[in-house]
């Protein structure tokens, strides 16, 4: 179980970039799509077995994160801002089980911003508890991100 933290002004936050392959449409799709994100997130040691996404302000999200010993992480949270295809922003809860709170603390806004043929990717996690858990997002982030952009240099679309 984890515990609700609400957002504070002292909470600690990160931004990480990355420029990949694909207009802003297909890069939010890959960011987006259950089936697309199955295969490319996670950092080099993890994988995701299973994706449960709902596509609307208010719906929820499920990652399951494979970890080399064999546990299970699961990232879950909820969307609160869409702008296809230019940003998306939702709530972060991560543990073993964690239990849905809709107050979660932590906060994802990921920007899609359309540089001729490629796409830059922010992602600003903020209200982390931490600095560890600050750290250790920061590595997950630059690990889907090269995830991502390797997924993203076959220009073929696969939904």
């Amino acid at each position: 179980m984890t515990t609700s933290r609400k957002p504070n002004s002292s909470s600690l936050s990160l931004l990480v970039r990355r420029l990949v392959n694909g207009d802003a449409e297909r890069v939010f799709k890959a960011w987006t799509s259950a089936a697309q994100i199955l295969q490319w997130w996670g950092p080099s040691h993890v994988t995701c077995p299973q994706c449960d996404i709902d596509l609307r302000v208010g719906g929820r999200y499920r990652i399951a994160n494979l970890l080399p010993d064999g546990s299970i992480i699961w990232i879950i949270g909820q969307f609160l801002q869409i702008d296809r295809p230019h940003l998306v922003q939702y709530s972060w809860q991560a543990g073993p089980d964690p239990e849905f709170d809709p107050d979660a603390a932590e906060r994802v806004t990921v920007r899609f911003v359309p540089k001729g043929a490629k796409t830059e990717i922010i992602v600003e996690h903020s209200h982390m508890p931490d600095r560890g858990t600050r750290d250790d997002h920061h590595k997950g982030w630059l690990g889907c991100l090269d995830g991502l952009k390797l997924f993203l240099a076959d220009a073929t679309d696969p939904e």
